[in-house]
């Protein structure tokens, strides 16, 4: 699917290394997307990973346009 290549621009960029990033797809693709608890959990992992604070009014924010499937096309703007 994607190449060693694409890792290492993302990992330079984030510093996110490969494997978190696998495991990050695999806990996205086995958990349901519209439980709030998990949803917060994986706000939360995302956070972590990458060293960025998300604050209770942006996780509330992020919660509710997934939870009502309102996610903008630049996700950016969430931010």
């Amino acid at each position: 699917m994607f190449g060693d290549n694409f890792f290492k621009r993302v990992e330079n960029k984030t510093n996110v290394d490969k494997e978190t990033i696998l495991s990050l797809a695999k806990k996205l693709q086995d958990s349901n997307m519209k439980d709030e608890k998990t949803l917060r959990e994986i706000v939360k992992d995302i956070s972590t990973m990458t060293g960025k604070e998300v604050t209770k009014e942006k996780e509330d924010k992020i919660i509710n346009a997934i939870m009502k499937d309102n996610i903008p096309q630049n996700i950016d703007k969430m931010f």
